[in-house]
């Protein structure tokens, strides 16, 4: 059986600097599919100069934050110490666990003649036992990242988190969890089965595509419902298509997000506004982490 599709939505601009970004989720509809509380799309950009200033050194605390770079490269610096590029294709992960300071740069990917830049950023809501623990960085490389062709020619699959069929990620996995780029070529189709009372969502960065006999346009949010069942995707363009599909099990602890911290109640929420502004975060020695690298 498919799932049904329970609504759409577009996300909204939340620009920084140059970058045109759309704020996918949380949205009018929803705070959370699986334990994913938040998505930026980082819309494509023909960089015409190097983007010096980055996010800019900023607090998290109750997450991890992955930054899918589909062009460009992205450089990382935290208060933990931790520094490292990846390019196009690659992941930078960060458990910000008890606090931590981090700041992100994304460019073009020096390593091609390409100018362009293009990327995601998920916040994923972390087990209130993981929150209390201290933060850990991962950085993977485009080559790294799990990758498949699917049969005949249809396209591909990328293993951004979780696992799908022998394609395990490297990133950790605190309670079930998925995010799966799909790359159809025209008139190309997938499917993926999802058990009972998995949540799921799919966004098409950049075209238009068939999902369990539905069109939907490039841009659109898609949730489904929770029952057992398949998500059919279809291409049905003259050129090729992408779509992302991330979810997981339901969250289970009460929900508090406010600026860049999801805890589990509002007193977590003062208590992390409370060790950041008391310097326990620590700070970001961007000389000497670099030079570490």
């Amino acid at each position: 059986m498919k799932k049904k599709s329970s609504f759409s939505a577009r996300g909204k601009r939340a620009d920084i600097g140059d970058l045109v970004i759309y704020r996918i989720l949380p949205n009018r509809y929803a705070e959370a599919v699986g334990p994913f509380v938040f998505l930026d799309h980082i819309a494509p950009t023909i960089q015409t100069k190097v983007n010096k200033e980055g996010t800019g050194a900023h607090p998290h605390r109750g997450i991890a934050t992955l930054s899918y770079i589909l062009n460009g490269e992205d450089e990382h610096f935290d208060s933990a110490g931790n520094y490292a590029m990846v390019h196009s294709g690659g992941v930078q992960w960060m458990n910000a666990g008890n606090g931590i300071i981090h700041d992100e740069t994304l460019n073009y990917d020096s390593r091609t003649d390409s100018k362009l830049t293009h990327a995601f950023q998920f916040w994923i809501n972390l087990p209130s036992a993981i929150k209390a623990g201290k933060p850990a960085y991962l950085a993977i490389e485009g080559n790294e990242v799990p990758y498949k062709e699917l049969p005949d020619g249809k396209g591909w699959i990328k293993v951004i988190a979780g696992a799908f069929e022998e394609l395990r990620s490297s990133i950790p996995s605190y309670s079930e969890q998925f995010i799966y780029h799909i790359h159809l070529e025209p008139g190309a189709g997938f499917t993926a089965n999802f058990a009972d009372r998995s949540e799921v969502a799919a966004f098409l960065p950049l075209m238009p595509a068939s999902i369990n006999d539905e069109k939907f346009d490039a841009g659109e949010f898609i949730e489904f419902d929770r029952n057992a069942g398949s998500i059919a995707l279809l291409n049905g363009n003259q050129e090729a298509a992408d779509v992302i599909l991330f979810g997981g099990e339901p969250y289970q602890e009460p929900i508090v997000a406010e600026g860049p911290f999801v805890m589990n109640s509002m007193l977590e929420i003062a208590d992390a506004y409370r060790d950041f502004h008391c310097g326990k975060y620590g700070k970001i020695d961007y000389e000497k982490q670099k030079l570490k690298a």
